[in-house]
């Protein structure tokens, strides 16, 4: 797809979310269950369910999925596509991409040893290599741009709201 294909697949859009702002409010959602024994959560996902459980530095046998894993793999997934959307908005040509996400996240905190160690996955770094001739300057719009259409990246700046609610039998 080039600029103008892109530019032509969103112009009806961009004028109808201008018409009418709350058509733009868009659900997103995610489902899971406790299908499976043990401290797990399986969680459907376009690929079939995912069976989520500790990570191995918190009591985790290591053959379930880590939700930090997760986590890096969903913003690595909205990065990519939002910094392939903004290179073909600005005519930047990439021939080829290698994509990473990485963190930490210390284990005193998730497992509740030190209330003042942060729980959570800290210092996230999402590095793009790119095969480009774009200059400098280019490149540096490109990660601008990136970082502020990312959706997953900016959802990330405001915690969730976290509701328990008892199951009507």
């Amino acid at each position: 797809m080039d600029r103008t294909e892109l530019r032509a697949l969103q112009a009806p859009l961009k004028e109808r979310y201008r018409e009418d702002p709350d058509s733009a409010v868009t659900p997103v959602t995610a489902r899971g269950s406790f299908a499976e024994p043990g401290i797990s959560a399986t969680i459907d996902t376009w690929a079939g369910p995912i069976r989520t459980g500790l990570h191995p530095s918190t009591g985790g046998h290591g053959a379930d999925a880590c939700s930090g894993d997760f986590l890096l793999q969903a913003l690595l997934g909205c990065a990519g596509v939002t910094l392939r959307s903004v290179a073909t908005a600005m005519g930047v040509e990439i021939r080829s991409a290698e994509l990473r996400a990485e963190g930490v996240f210390d284990a005193r905190g998730t497992l509740g040893i030190d209330r003042t160690v942060p729980v959570g996955v800290m210092d996230v770094v999402v590095t793009a290599v790119i095969d480009t001739d774009a200059d400098d300057a280019a490149l540096e719009r490109l990660r601008t741009g990136t970082e502020r259409f990312c959706v997953v990246a900016q959802s990330l700046a405001e915690p969730p709201e976290f509701v328990i609610e008892r199951a009507t039998r």
